[in-house]
């Protein structure tokens, strides 16, 4: 629900029949409380309870009026371009995130100025002369950084009056005054200037460090070390002491002639203080090794020996059952790994020693800590294979690691998400596992495209620093077709955007921001070819289309539970997009699609929209319509999410959810070619509906492998028709190779693939061949017909 962004243009009124519960907020509340009482690991009962004091706050400002959920501006008193603290679901509890006590940074700013702890004060030192000198400093030499965008707005009013704009400073400032004693508008001082603009990385050095630091040593582990350190070494002590009795118990009735049904159990006249030693030696392992219990089970080889052995040191004589049971136990152990001393024993005792000996991972972690403390803790680092070389002879003096110790993969893996590298590089080495994860990564690289715009290499700079924080911000649950904030809503943003652009520094913007869109586009789609573009990685992409002044409707994946019924004009015009490229292609014959109608809508709604802005509708209601009625409904908001998503599915076939915009306005073309994306497709619907299997809740699985269908049949509608022929029979054949339940799952819908292929279409109701044959699409809202178990 956070990522459901930008769906839509604001009203000017919130509708009263559509409100958002309080409902979901307290179930997390319940949640949270749960945790924070009973969580075995003492950190996430206070991670928990923080996020329970986060709840109240919502249901309080629920509660009182203090809060509007579904707002852009939620919290009565602050503007949109205050940061809110937002908590999970896109609830805002009422807190600024600038807000708060004093920073660290902020009362040495103080201290230093001689100025009293408070933001006010500290607001009205920065306009000062030596508070400007100091923000020009900062300015010169890049050594800040701007974890919110608030911090970044004292700064932008030392450029303006440097840049000799008295007005535009003054008017920031008249903004800012009101919010000065609440909000924290100074930048953070950082020991370095910001990091190369081309790299990226998932996380810093610091980070990577404590997360090492963090692990801790695990039982099972632990507890098999000592098994085999401690214990089975115990066991061949006691296997030594019973072996030699044993064997002259047994062989007593050949050398006397007693014939007693049986070897006779081995006996003592008086206590023996060899058994006395051994069981003293037993309890004070005992008492100081405590993750084994198995010698403590009296059913046990090792329980049985030491009961033996306890009557052996107080001079009792065997039960005959214990007899037995001693005889049997010692034999046992002697089948299972030989006798004490013999060649197969030595072998499995040096073998199991030497797993015993290797060292922790939890002290291999520390170890490489260190190292990684040596670096930049604030930036990644491009040197990952360098911290964790094996343990070097001065690191083994210092930790008690044996020297050549290898680094572990699990352990080298925390490290190398701290590789600064091209993001490129970072999907190469497997370090960005999903789209999701390439959509945090970009806006390093979009920052550096947005602040292009400005001559001014400070402005830049700063520019660069502003939307990186920006993009920090969590987004908020909107009703009513509302947008989310926007970068440039802010009014230090606002009050630099005409400043230092001249012609060629505003081409020369426009082309960077075009070849990061392209290179972000290629990204995406060649990496991650079967997933939607999540939304995060969408207003990224749209936000670069604007820098490079490109009309591309880029379009956001809608909630169906908070969908309001309609799709604004950039829908349409998406879908215009796609119908031109895709007019007469498998992909429009699959689904259906009317290309020429869907362009005739759009001119018709162009020309509807002539005029004022205020006059133009905020949806397009023949495309509302067209949507509900390919999937079997009435156009309107329903109560239902599936019936709303059956609808939004319905949208994001007609517009290929951005895929076309991105051919048509980026010029994407894969590396690896259509073809080849389209394979990657069909093997994540293979994956994903193999799953399906025995799976207790599979619609959402069964979603995910609609996505990736569909956008197979889009790369596929890209490729020459002799090789669109031969990927059919292609998928048919690999299809037919997935385990039973797949592909019995899979026919209809290959059934389909093939029956479009050759020129045939599906029914209204999206099946052909009296069934045998079907659409696969993911929204339902009946059952859907892979769910079933197939025969087979």
């Amino acid at each position: 629900m956070n990522d459901d962004a930008d769906q839509q243009h604001p009203v000017p009124a919130a509708r009263p029949d559509v409100a958002v519960s309080a409902g979901y907020a307290a179930g997390r509340l319940r949640r949270a409380l749960h945790t924070s009482l009973t969580h075995p690991d003492p950190a996430a009962r206070s991670r928990a309870a923080g996020r329970m004091e986060k709840w109240r706050a919502v249901l309080a400002g629920m509660a009182d009026g203090t809060l509007a959920v579904g707002s852009r501006t939620p919290v009565a008193g602050l503007p949109a371009w205050v940061t809110p603290e937002v908590v999970r679901g896109g609830f805002a509890t009422g807190t600024p995130a600038a807000g708060g006590p004093l920073a660290p940074y902020e009362e040495e700013a103080a201290r230093r100025a001689g100025v009293p702890a408070d933001r006010a004060a500290l607001f009205a030192h920065a306009l000062t002369e030596d508070g400007l000198a100091g923000l020009w400093q900062l300015l010169d030499s890049g050594r800040y950084e701007v974890a919110l965008p608030e911090e970044a707005a004292l700064l932008t009013v030392a450029w303006l009056v440097r840049a000799d704009d008295f007005d535009a400073a003054s008017e920031l400032v008249a903004r800012l005054r009101p919010f000065a004693d609440r909000l924290r508008f100074l930048p953070r001082p950082a020991d370095r200037p910001a990091a190369d603009p081309n790299a990226v990385h998932r996380r810093t050095v610091g980070e990577a460090a404590a997360a090492l630091r963090s692990r801790r040593p695990k039982e099972a582990v632990e507890a098999q070390r000592e098994a085999l350190s401690v214990w089975r070494p115990f066991d061949d002590e006691l296997l030594a002491y019973w072996l030699p009795r044993i064997d002259a118990e047994a062989a007593a009735p050949a050398r006397t002639g007693v014939r007693d049904g049986g070897a006779r159990a081995p006996r003592t006249a008086a206590p023996c203080a060899e058994a006395a030693r051994l069981l003293e030696r037993y309890r004070g392992l005992a008492a100081n090794h405590t993750r084994c219990g198995r010698h403590r089970d009296p059913k046990s080889n090792t329980g049985i020996m030491l009961r033996a052995l306890e009557a052996a040191a107080a001079g009792r004589r065997h039960e005959p059952r214990l007899a037995g049971l001693l005889r049997h136990a010692v034999a046992s152990a002697v089948a299972k790994r030989g006798r004490p001393g013999s060649p197969e024993h030595a072998r499995l005792r040096a073998e199991q020693a030497r797993q015993a000996a290797q060292p922790a991972h939890h002290r291999i972690a520390a170890a490489i800590a260190d190292r990684l403390a040596e670096l930049d803790q604030g930036a990644g680092t491009p040197d990952v294979d360098g911290p964790v070389a094996p343990i070097g002879a001065p690191e083994a003096e210092a930790t008690g690691l044996p020297a050549g110790t290898a680094v572990p993969p699990r352990l080298r893996q925390v490290v190398a998400g701290a590789l600064s590298a091209p993001p490129e590089t970072l999907v190469e080495r497997g370090l960005v596992p999903s789209a999701e994860v390439l959509a945090a990564l970009v806006p390093q690289l979009v920052a550096n495209a947005t602040a292009a715009r400005h001559a001014d290499p400070a402005l830049r700079t700063l520019a660069a620093a502003t939307y990186r924080a920006f993009r920090n911000r969590r987004s908020l649950l909107l009703l009513h077709y509302a947008h989310q904030v926007r970068v440039d809503e802010l009014p230090w943003v606002k009050a630099v955007a005409a400043h230092g652009t001249d012609a060629d520094t505003g081409a020369r913007a426009r082309a960077a921001a075009h070849a990061a869109l392209r290179r972000v586009g290629d990204l995406a789609v060649g990496a991650f070819p079967g997933t939607l573009l999540p939304n995060p990685l969408v207003r990224e992409m749209s936000h670069l289309a604007q820098q490079a002044e490109l009309s591309a409707p880029f379009t956001e994946e809608l909630a169906a539970d908070i969908f309001m019924g309609g799709f604004t004009p950039k829908f349409l015009a998406a879908a215009r997009t796609a119908a031109d490229l895709l007019d007469g292609s498998l992909y429009a014959r699959y689904y259906g699609i009317d290309c020429a109608a869907v362009r005739s809508m759009a001119v018709v709604h162009a020309a509807e929209g002539l005029g004022s802005p205020a006059r133009r509708p905020r949806t397009v209601a023949a495309f509302d319509r067209l949507c509900a009625e390919r999937a079997g409904g009435d156009a309107g908001r329903s109560w239902s999410p599936a019936a709303n998503g059956t609808v939004i599915e319905q949208a994001q076939i007609l517009t290929t959810h951005n895929l076309a915009v991105l051919v048509r306005y980026a010029d994407v073309a894969p590396a690896a070619g259509w073809e080849a994306l389209a394979g990657e497709c069909l093997a994540a619907v293979c994956r994903l509906v193999t799953r399906v299997q025995g799976h207790p809740r599979p619609l959402g699985t069964l979603k995910d492998a609609a996505y990736a269908w569909r956008q197979m049949l889009f790369h596929l509608s890209l490729c020459p028709p002799d090789r669109q022929a031969a990927f059919v029979e292609h998928a048919a054949a690999e299809a037919a190779r997935q385990p039973w339940h797949t592909a019995a799952r899979l026919a209809p819908a290959v059934a389909g693939l093939r029956l479009v292929a050759a020129g045939g279409a599906f029914e209204a109701d999206g099946t052909a061949l009296g069934g045998l044959a079907r659409r696969f699409q993911g929204w339902t809202t009946a059952g859907h017909w892979m769910r079933g178990r197939p025969a087979g």
